[in-house]
């Protein structure tokens, strides 16, 4: 009898259950939330290829360990300093892109919405919008290639310090004549700030997405690659089918309609909207709600 107690004292009590706090599940799950994010970026970058081969060093490792190969693991020991050092000069784009879509994240804005004062102004008007979409299906017509970023929430001085200022209103005009060829402003990119047309002839960064399609030009990768970068939507012009696409957040829409573009643009317009509740003066200085039929 003596010997099964001690059995179930050295063997089975292990197998007794902690107790659980509610902080102990919120834990688990902030932990889980974060290496399931982590492993949905890796995947999409090259360091996947990365993790691979870690493993492959990960398993030769546990082989040296059981085999006791003594001078295998000492060279282990001696480059694991040098191996993390070298893996985050070698891929700091990526860990730079990282952080940039970690503050992207709709999950982190609400937290630190420091742009509050901007939200409650409307980025372009509806004469904007419209000199963009004419001056789009214009182009797209004469199959003049095009590329037009308009930015949102995060500035794109970075590129727009590659191009030349112009610095005026929108106007589709304006914009087909920089687009025109044989003229000095025509390659590159435009950039659209609120109402006003900041800088032409800009360069900007290709995707590195190994999945877009092969059949896309450099005019195509660099309005990707800028929207991988920051929050903007950028409308790519094709010159040699004259399709109209449209990117965001690093996803590419191809084909569009001027509707389909028109929407867009006015869903990221940010145009205060009228609520259901207006305010009516009376005459006796107060203020009464009324419903706004």
């Amino acid at each position: 009898m003596e010997t099964i107690i001690n059995f179930f004292e050295n063997y089975v009590a292990w197998l007794s259950f902690p107790r659980i706090q509610v902080t102990d599940i919120i834990e688990i799950l902030m932990i889980a939330f974060a290496i399931y994010h982590v492993i949905v970026w890796v995947k999409q970058t090259r360091a996947w290829m990365l993790v691979k081969g870690l493993i492959v060093l990960l398993i030769l490792w546990l082989i040296a360990s059981i085999l006791n190969l003594n001078v295998i693991l000492w060279i282990f020991f001696k480059s694991i300093n040098v191996g993390i050092t070298a893996v985050i000069i070698v891929f700091q784009p990526e860990f730079r892109k990282a952080l940039e879509q970690l503050g992207q994240n709709n999950l982190v804005m609400p937290l630190f919405n420091l742009n509050e004062s901007k939200d409650k102004n409307e980025r372009f008007s509806d004469q904007t919008v419209a000199g963009i979409v004419k001056a789009t299906f214009d182009l797209a017509k004469t199959k003049t290639g095009a590329l037009i970023v308009i930015e949102k929430e995060i500035p794109l001085n970075e590129f727009e310090k590659t191009g030349i200022a112009i610095d005026s209103l929108v106007s589709s005009q304006l914009l087909i004549n920089i687009f025109e060829h044989n003229t000095p402003l025509h390659d590159g990119a435009v950039i659209i700030r609120n109402n006003r047309l900041a800088a032409a002839t800009c360069y900007l960064p290709l995707t590195d997405n190994l999945h877009v399609s092969k059949d896309l030009g450099t005019r195509h990768r660099a309005g990707i690659g800028v929207s991988e970068a920051s929050d903007c939507l950028t409308v790519i012009v094709s010159e040699e089918t004259g399709k109209v696409s449209i990117a965001i957040g690093g996803t590419l829409i191809r084909n569009v309609d001027g509707d389909y573009l028109r929407n867009k643009l006015i869903a990221i317009q940010n145009k205060p909207v009228e609520g259901n509740n207006k305010k009516v003066k009376l005459w006796k200085g107060r203020t009464k709600i009324t419903k706004k039929s």
